[in-house]
């Protein structure tokens, strides 16, 4: 898994680093189409053999059958796909039917964060690290944290190189960790941002995401990896 996890980020951060060079000579949607036939195909085989092994090693704790802990760990998984898909990406752009654009981005749930991704990883793996207690689910939890913890560095940074000042005024006004810049006053919320339809098939798809669970289950061990 770890060796899994680790293709994974090099190909994932190494074609978003390479971006700026790539697109420059083949275009953002031949780029973007090639972005998406090695990541995804990577991530499939990393959602496969997580639920194919997710009990491996040891079993740390066993909390199951606790009162409370299933609607905890369902209402965590929501809350960390609310952040994971944050509604600020147009869909016909990762299609590239669009031209794909780098976009500074400071509305909606980048007011809370300006890495919701990272943040909405952390929460999932801390309820599926909870709910499942075993050494593959630290160590899956630990890969996963760690590459979105670096993505956070490589995304400023990327962010940094290509619009300069501008994203300097931005991260002045917001923070990495969620709620600092509210509480800070560096940042306000507006609730209206909310109201979009993108949101709204957000909240779609984490019930999609729910009722299908089991569905996911079953098809993955069907695959022997």
């Amino acid at each position: 898994m770890a060796g899994l996890l680790l293709s994974f980020a090099i190909a994932h951060s190494g074609l978003a680093a390479l971006r700026p060079w790539a697109e420059q000579r083949i275009g953002p949607r031949l780029y973007r189409l090639c972005f998406a036939l090695v990541s995804l195909p990577l991530a499939t085989v990393l959602v496969i053999y997580f639920f194919n092994h997710r009990y491996d090693g040891l079993q740390l704790w066993q909390v199951q059958g606790l009162p409370g802990i299933k609607p905890t760990v369902w209402v965590l998984s929501a809350i960390s796909f609310l952040f994971l898909y944050p509604a600020t990406f147009n869909l016909l752009e990762i299609a590239a039917i669009q031209k794909p654009e780098v976009h500074l981005y400071e509305t909606g749930i980048i007011r809370i964060s300006r890495h919701p991704q990272m943040v909405g990883q952390v929460i999932w793996c801390l309820a599926h690290t909870l709910w499942i207690g075993s050494t593959f689910m630290v160590l899956t939890s630990l890969g996963l944290i760690l590459h979105h913890l670096f993505g956070v560095w490589h995304g400023d940074r990327r962010l940094q190189a290509r619009y300069g000042k501008s994203f300097e005024t931005l991260r002045s006004r917001t923070s990495i960790l969620p709620f600092l810049a509210l509480f800070q006053g560096r940042q306000t919320f507006v609730w209206q941002e909310f109201l979009r339809p993108s949101y709204l098939g957000v909240f779609l798809f984490i019930g999609l995401l729910g009722w299908a669970h089991p569905l996911l289950m079953r098809a993955t061990a069907s695959v022997a990896w």
